[in-house]
């Protein structure tokens, strides 16, 4: 199955998330969003954290995961990579995080994305499992 795929969005970028089940689509849309920030093409890994977060809602539960992934991103300057979700229901998320120092790796940066948004965002149960429509403000 596709972990994401890139649509087009004016001045912003989206992108399209599927999964066979929450734990996948929430893992592969924080892939997806450090696949825009950095090159995660053969990426080493030597940071591991656990990371927690919540929300009312699936939707508010992204975003937070999402923000909490970027924030630690920004502050700790660590581009994350491999994201493996110990827990999840429809508003609480535990997952383990691997990842490298950015400062190893600047030249994979890509793309700054300043923030996730909720504009569009909709977690839709499908045939093949679930889907989602990200937009980063950029």
């Amino acid at each position: 199955m596709l972990r994401y795929e890139q649509f087009p969005h004016t001045a912003d970028i989206g992108i399209r998330v599927f999964g066979k089940d929450l734990k996948e689509l929430f893992a592969n849309a924080a892939f997806g969003m450090f696949d825009v920030i950095a090159d995660l093409e053969g990426i080493r890994t030597s940071a591991e954290e656990v990371v927690e977060a919540a929300g009312e809602t699936p939707e508010e539960l992204l975003v937070a995961w999402l923000d909490e992934l970027l924030y630690r991103f920004c502050t700790k300057d660590i581009i994350y990579s491999k994201f493996e979700i110990e827990e999840i229901s429809d508003n609480r998320i535990k997952a383990k995080v691997f990842g490298r120092p950015a400062a190893a790796n600047r030249n994979r940066l890509k793309v700054e994305i300043k923030a996730v948004t909720y504009g569009g965002l909709e977690i839709k149960k499908t045939t093949a499992g679930y889907q989602v429509e990200i937009i980063f403000d950029v």
